[in-house]
């Protein structure tokens, strides 16, 4: 099993020196799924954007690991002892990606001229191939080499079947996770989130986690915008997520309708740049009875 570790991460805007995050502390492993609730303005979203690697925020204190089991990545790949944790701080989203963080967005770009199926099969291939240079031996001049030459895996250019990952293996993976969660299949041959509604869009990445089998899903306000059927496709597909690959779960969400069908083993609340409380399931119901004043007078008074 693979664990996410936040330890007292401090973070800001990169310009304009706006203190976000006092002090994270949160772990999430994988087959584990958490709730982080929080009002407007407390730092989930931030939260989520700093362990992706968003550039616009810069971490001024704390840690982001990632720990990994020596089979993390499947019996043909063995993690050597020495490169089982990584401080994913000092490495690129692309970096992170490979490593099992997947960021979902809270709105989705879309992109005219890729499909769906072009896009997923790129991007998966592009995470086997960082992973291998992660975990290369002799690293150095090769890579200063390969940042002045950029990436060569953009879903606009290069050889149809380029990749480890061919067209004809893609499909049978694609047709797999589509059944998992549901999908119909034509779904696929759209471009890339093109005239979607909000509620495909939020099932698209779900979607994509499950073509990437990321170890820790962080999934930033995936039920925003959705009606009653598509919260429940969307929350079945998390489930399958955390079910059928035992992906680890960090729901960022300001409402407890969702956790009603995708149940949090915990549930942890943000005031004001830090996780000030933790409980099970029931402290999202409560949140939602009570709202968020009774935690604040909570945490200060005893402060």
């Amino acid at each position: 099993m693979a664990r996410l570790e936040l330890r007292n991460l401090h973070a800001e805007v990169a310009e304009g020196d706006e203190q976000i995050l006092h002090g994270v502390d949160l772990e999430v492993e994988s087959g584990e799924i958490h709730a982080l609730m929080g009002p407007n303005g407390s730092g989930k979203s931030t939260t989520a954007k700093v362990i992706a690697g968003h550039p616009a925020y810069e971490v001024t204190e704390g840690e982001v690991l990632v720990h990994l089991d020596e089979d993390e990545f499947g019996d043909d790949f063995e993690i050597p002892e020495d490169k089982r944790t990584w401080n994913i701080l000092d490495l690129e989203p692309n970096e992170r990606a490979a490593l099992g963080i997947f960021l979902a967005f809270q709105y989705p770009a879309e992109i005219e001229g890729v499909t769906m199926t072009n896009f997923l099969r790129t991007a998966l291939n592009a995470k086997i191939e960082e992973r291998e240079e992660l975990f290369e031996e002799g690293e150095g001049e090769d890579d200063a080499e390969d940042e002045d030459e950029g990436f060569e895996t953009s879903p606009m250019e290069g050889p149809a079947d380029d990749g480890e990952i061919g067209v004809a293996e893609f499909q049978e993976i694609l047709a797999e996770k589509m059944e998992e969660l549901d999908m119909d299949e034509q779904f696929a041959q759209r471009y890339l989130n093109a005239g979607f509604s909000g509620g495909e869009k939020k099932q698209n990445e779900v979607l994509q986690a499950a073509i990437l089998e990321p170890a820790v899903a962080v999934l930033d306000e995936i039920d925003s915008g959705l009606d009653i059927d598509r919260l429940q496709d969307v929350s079945n597909g998390i489930n399958a997520l955390r079910d059928e690959q035992g992906t680890g779960i960090l729901q960022i969400t300001h409402y407890q309708r969702i956790l009603d069908y995708v149940e949090p083993d915990t549930v942890h609340i943000m005031l004001d740049g830090e996780v000030v409380k933790s409980g099970d399931a029931s402290l999202a119901a409560e949140l939602e009875d009570k709202g968020y004043d009774w935690v604040r007078e909570e945490v200060y008074e005893t402060a």
